[in-house]
């Protein structure tokens, strides 16, 4: 396959936009998930606090504050997956009827450009809401695993399969929440992608704002600051 048409309409500052915007999707989402030992992440810093709910489960009478909380995390899953569906069936159409994309291209560009490179960014676009609408739909079943373990962890604390089932529950409600999250970072970028229709350095701008939008609320945020405080 030919990819000199496709490429043509670019420059090597396109060339590096891309490259920024995507090694700081992967990068950001590995220091979130793997920070520095002394400076957590509020992701990481809410897995103790689901391991501790999953312990305060067991003791739990009755048991259907917990059935809630989980209940609300799988309506949020659905109502992510669903808006990105709904975005990618929009970014499809626009794709799909291309005699409309030249005038709006010129126009958010101010200058001329081709369809076909107005097609290609509109795909980057997609690029991040199609993994996001796979990591929330995972996250939603995830959260369903849980809600069986959960049920399968019995009332009584003496039984010998009690405290390994609740661990179960959280490590499993824990990869719930950490795809749930991968789909949220998707979302910012797939916004700081709408930079690129204005040209590369709208799009570097936009992934530099996204990045930072994302640092500030995993690492500087008040609830951040909440977490840290001691409990006694």
């Amino acid at each position: 396959m030919d990819l000199m048409p496709l490429l043509a309409p670019f420059t090597s500052t396109d060339g590096v936009a891309v490259a920024l915007i995507l090694t700081l999707w992967a990068g950001l989402g590995w220091v979130v998930e793997h920070p520095p030992a002394g400076k957590p992440s509020v992701s990481v810093l809410m897995q103790e606090y689901r391991r501790n709910w999953l312990r305060e489960h067991i003791t739990r009478q009755p048991r259907i504050f917990d059935a809630t909380i989980l209940g609300s995390l799988r309506q949020g899953t659905t109502f992510f997956a669903s808006a990105c569906m709904i975005s990618i069936g929009g970014g499809l159409a626009v794709i799909g009827n291309p005699e409309q994309l030249t005038g709006l291209a010129e126009d958010l560009s101010l200058g001329t450009t081709s369809t076909l490179a107005f097609e290609v960014k509109i795909t980057l676009i997609l690029f991040f809401l199609a993994n996001a609408f796979l990591k929330f739909v995972w996250a939603h079943r995830l959260f369903g695993y849980t809600s069986v373990v959960m049920g399968a962890i019995p009332n009584d604390q003496d039984d010998p399969s009690t405290y390994p089932r609740a661990a179960k529950a959280a490590e499993i409600n824990i990869a719930a929440a950490k795809s749930f999250n991968r789909g949220m970072r998707s979302i910012y970028f797939a916004l700081g992608a709408l930079g690129w229709l204005v040209g590369p350095w709208g799009l570097g701008l936009g992934a530099v704002v996204t990045s930072v939008v994302i640092w500030r609320r995993e690492f500087w945020s008040q609830s951040r600051e909440v977490l840290m405080q001691p409990d006694n």
